[in-house]
């Protein structure tokens, strides 16, 4: 994996910890070279920060997503709610708030990996008026149309899809799909999740056809 961070002694203690926990790990301290790094080699997750000189981890994001759905955990110091959820926005897997604890980004990076590498809620086919999930090779299609999906977009749509028309509150999606919890996560963040599949999949996002809101509880897959 790659640790993106211009700040010389978080890319130690993130680098140092993570190795320790069995993962390869690579660096970059800045945008311009994060951005080389990716272009020229595979990595199976990135952990990014977002307070980088020249080029912001926001706009390196951007950047990323446009060829690539690599897995990208942020590094933010940055606690407001508005900014943790741009970054999901913008295609981020998770996120971590500096001060972290080490332990807690290395349970970050273990459980995105999980669901990328090996999703704890495989499955084989659903197929649906107008909507097919492949889980054989993760991919989703729209009026026979695929659908391009970030690995835990992906995840979500699966996960609600295998039990139809039951209503998940966001703290159970939470700890379904996201393996966290809200003392980890805002549950805002199922919230942009949610609107980002309708984005992608639903013919009119404003009217959904299959991913439902239910007021005051939570969401629902109709099938």
């Amino acid at each position: 994996m790659l640790v993106v961070d211009d700040e010389p002694m978080v890319r130690e203690v993130a680098s140092t910890y993570l190795v320790r926990e069995g993962f390869e790990v690579s660096e970059a301290a800045d945008g311009t070279t994060a951005l080389e790094r990716v272009g020229a080699e595979r990595f199976d997750l990135i952990v990014l920060d977002v307070m980088l000189p020249e080029i912001d981890g926001f706009s390196i994001l951007t950047r990323i997503r446009r060829t690539s759905d690599v897995p990208v955990v942020l590094l933010t110091a940055r606690a407001e709610e508005t900014d943790r959820l741009l970054g999901l926005e913008l295609g981020a897997d998770d996120y971590v708030v500096k001060p972290f604890s080490p332990r807690e980004l290395a349970a970050r990076v273990r459980a995105v990996l999980r669901r990328t590498l090996g999703p704890p809620h495989a499955v084989d086919r659903m197929e649906f008026p107008g909507l097919v999930i492949d889980g054989t090779c993760r991919e989703v299609l729209v009026d026979g149309r695929p659908v391009g999906l970030t690995p835990r977009e992906f995840d979500l749509v699966a996960f609600m899809a295998r039990a139809p028309r039951q209503v998940f509150s966001r703290t159970q999606l939470l700890e379904q799909v996201w393996d966290s919890s809200p003392e980890w996560q805002d549950p805002a963040t199922v919230t942009v999740h949610i609107r980002r599949v309708r984005q992608k999949i639903e013919p009119n996002p404003e009217s959904p056809r299959w991913f439902h809101t239910v007021w005051g509880v939570g969401y629902r897959f109709e099938p």
